[in-house]
C-alpha cells in the first residue's frame, strides 16, 4: 500500500498537459493562416492605427454587455437545477418583440423615439420575460424534474421550437394596419412589416443621433476632433449590464430569497427540510432569468436597431458559450466569458475575417475546456450562484 502511494507519476502523465497545449497552439497557427490569422499583418495594422484597437475594444465590450445579461439566465438556472434551459434564447427573442411593440406604441409607429421611451420599454420587456420563463418552468419543466436530466433537456428543446414559432407568427400582425386602415389602435403594429420572418426595425432613439444615420460621438463634447467614437448606445448597454450584474450579485448574496436560492443550489433536500419552498425558489430563478433576458432584449434592440424571429439562436449560442467558458453556474464567470467572447469577436471581425469569427470563438472554447474543463472560474463541484 505504501509503495503504491509513493510510486512516481509516469513522465508521460506529468508532461501530457504541456504537450497537449503545444500541439493545440501549433494546429491553431498552422490552420489559422487559412482563416486569415497572419500575425505579421495584424501587428502592422495595429501599430499603424492604434485607435482602431481601442475602437474594437469598445464595440466588443458593448456586445459583451448584451451577451452577459442573457448568459446570466443560463447560468442561474444551471446553478439551481443543474440543467440547461434551452428555451431561454427564444424567451430573449420574444421579449425583443415586446420591447419593439412597446416603443412603437409609445411613439405612435414613428421611426424615431426619445430616450425615455427606450427606458420605459425595459418594464414590459422584463415583465414579459419573467412571466414567459416562469410559465415554462411551471408547466413544462416542473413535473419532469425528478426524471432523468435528458428528459428535461428534450422538453427544453421542444419549448424552444414552440416559442420560436410563436415569434415567427408575431410578424403576421404587421398586416393588420393595412387590412384595417381606419383603426387607430392597431397602427403601431405596422412596424412588424408585411413578412413574418423579415427583420423588424426599432425606432431610432433621437438623443443617440446628430443627423440621419449619424450616431452622436460622446467624445466630441471633450474633443471636437476626436477620432475615437463612443456612442450613447455603447454607454447605455455597458452601464446597464454593469448595474444588472452588481444588482444580481447583491440580491443573491444579501436577500432572503437569494440565500434560499443558494441553499437550494447546494442541497435541495436539506433546504426543503429547513422550510424552504424549493419549487417556489426554482420558479423565482426562472422568472429572474427571464426578466434579465427582457432587459437584454431592450439593450439589443436599441444597440443594433433590429430584431427578427431568428436572432435568439445566434445570441443564445454566444451567451451559452460564455456561460460554459466562464464556468457554468457562476455569475462572475458568465460575465467574464461574455467579455472574452465579445472582445475576441470584435477583434476577429476587424483583423481576421468575420466569416471565421465563430470558428475562433469555439476553438477557444475547446482549448479552455481541454485545459480547464470546469471553465475559467468554475470548480470541480460546480460553483453555484
Amino acid at each position: 500500500m505504501e509503495r503504491a502511494l509513493n510510486s512516481p507519476v509516469p513522465l508521460s502523465k506529468r508532461f501530457w498537459p504541456v504537450f497537449r497545449t503545444i500541439a493545440i497552439v501549433y494546429v491553431i497557427l498552422l490552420l489559422g493562416q487559412q482563416a486569415g490569422l497572419e500575425p505579421g499583418r495584424i501587428v502592422r495594422e495595429m501599430t499603424d492605427n492604434p485607435v482602431i484597437i481601442v475602437q474594437q475594444l469598445i464595440v466588443g465590450l458593448a456586445n459583451a454587455a448584451i451577451i452577459t445579461i442573457v448568459a446570466l439566465g443560463y447560468t442561474m438556472v444551471y446553478g439551481i437545477v443543474e440543467s440547461i434551459n434551452f428555451a431561454h434564447s427564444s424567451v430573449f427573442m420574444l421579449t425583443t418583440f415586446v420591447a419593439l411593440l412597446t416603443m412603437s406604441w409609445l411613439v405612435n409607429a414613428e421611426t424615431k423615439a426619445p430616450l425615455w421611451v427606450a427606458i420605459v420599454a425595459f418594464i414590459p420587456a422584463m415583465a414579459a420575460g419573467g412571466l414567459i420563463n416562469g410559465l415554462v418552468e411551471r408547466y413544462a419543466y416542473r413535473s419532469l424534474r425528478k426524471n432523468a436530466k435528458i428528459v428535461g433537456l428534450i422538453a427544453g428543446l421542444g419549448m424552444d421550437f414552440v416559442l420560436q414559432n410563436i415569434g415567427l407568427q408575431i410578424g403576421a400582425f404587421g398586416k393588420l394596419p393595412n387590412a384595417y386602415p381606419n383603426v387607430e389602435g392597431i397602427k403601431f403594429l405596422k412596424i412588424l412589416g408585411n413578412q413574418n420572418a423579415s427583420p423588424k426595425s426599432f425606432p431610432a432613439v433621437n438623443e443617440f443621433f446628430s443627423g440621419p444615420g449619424i450616431p452622436v460621438n460622446v467624445l466630441e463634447f471633450i474633443d471636437p476632433h476626436a477620432t475615437l467614437r463612443i456612442t450613447p448606445a455603447d454607454l447605455l448597454v455597458i452601464i446597464t449590464a454593469v448595474v444588472l450584474v452588481f444588482a444580481l450579485n447583491w440580491f443573491v448574496k444579501n436577500t432572503r430569497s437569494g440565500k434560499a436560492m443558494r441553499a437550494v443550489a447546494q442541497n435541495p433536500a436539506a433546504a426543503s427540510m429547513m422550510g424552504i419552498d424549493v419549487d417556489r425558489i426554482i420558479n423565482l430563478t426562472y422568472v429572474i432569468g427571464g426578466a434579465l433576458a427582457g432587459a437584454a432584449a431592450v439593450m439589443f434592440g436599441v444597440y443594433n436597431g433590429t430584431t427578427s424571429s431568428s436572432i435568439g439562436a445566434t445570441t443564445g449560442l454566444n451567451s451559452f458559450t460564455a456561460a460554459v467558458l466562464g464556468g457554468v453556474g457562476n455569475i462572475q464567470g458568465a460575465a467574464l466569458g461574455a467579455v472574452f467572447i465579445g472582445l475576441l469577436s470584435s477583434l476577429s471581425d476587424q483583423f481576421i475575417s468575420s466569416r471565421w469569427t465563430n470558428a475562433w470563438v469555439f476553438m477557444t472554447l475547446v482549448l479552455v475546456m481541454l485545459i480547464k474543463p470546469t471553465g475559467i472560474l468554475g470548480t470541480e463541484g460546480g460553483e453555484k450562484a
